[in-house]
């Protein structure tokens, strides 16, 4: 069974996501926030499988309560849901340490697969879509990560990659996903699958999404611009 806390200041919004949730046998409600300090105190009691997020909160936004989450070292994951349109808080969201984002029109079918990939640890984001989404928001990427990474010390999450771990890592922030890989180098899949895992525990990245950051901030991708 996974459990979801949800948090969004809108009541209707609320209801909808309870009664949605309460409709499938493997999911149940944890317990509602309206608000961020709600969600990261309620986090710390419940201890959810994942925290379904609304960003434009009175008070502590989405966004803090993400990173407070993620940095009190709960197992809890966030998935967080917005109007993608119109909020340009969701990269940040995803620095914050989300492990994805939906956005609030999405189907039911795929807000629900989306708290199943979440819960079960991995993005809910495909990648293809994330690289557009870092591209669109690539001036939230801090000053010092658009240096000439000749120049500057090599990130020390990157000196503990192979060479193949770090050929695989770029590519992933280029949008390919795991089939692509495997045939584009031609590897297994299960081999692929084999060097994300190896990526993500050595560089500490939580997910693909993280993953993705990691290689905008550390200039192994050039955004778009």
């Amino acid at each position: 069974m996974t459990t979801v806390l949800i948090a969004d200041d809108q009541p209707m919004q609320r209801f909808g996501f309870r009664m949605l949730l309460e409709s499938q046998p493997d999911l149940t409600v944890a317990g509602e926030a309206a608000n961020g300090s709600e969600a990261v105190r309620m986090t710390a009691e419940l201890h959810p499988d994942v925290v379904l997020m609304d960003i434009r909160m009175p008070g502590l936004d989405g966004i803090e309560a993400t990173r407070r989450i993620v940095a009190a070292g709960h197992r809890t994951r966030v998935l967080i849901v917005t109007t993608f349109d119109l909020d340009e808080y969701a990269y940040t969201g995803l620095r914050a340490g989300a492990s994805g984002f939906l956005i609030k029109d999405a189907l039911p079918e795929e807000l629900l697969s989306g708290i199943r990939a979440v819960a079960a640890g991995d993005a809910v984001v495909a990648p293809s879509l994330t690289r557009r989404l870092l591209d669109t928001y690539v001036h939230h990427l801090p000053a010092d990560a658009t240096a000439d990474p000749a120049s500057d010390t090599p990130d020390a999450r990157l000196s503990r990659l192979t060479e193949r771990e770090r050929e695989i890592l770029t590519v992933i922030g280029q949008g390919w996903t795991n089939t692509e890989i495997a045939g584009r180098l031609h590897l297994a899949e299960s081999t692929v699958k084999t060097h994300v895992s190896r990526i993500l525990a050595k560089t500490g990245a939580r997910d693909r999404v993280q993953a993705v950051i990691l290689a905008y901030d550390t200039r192994l991708v050039n955004p778009s611009r």
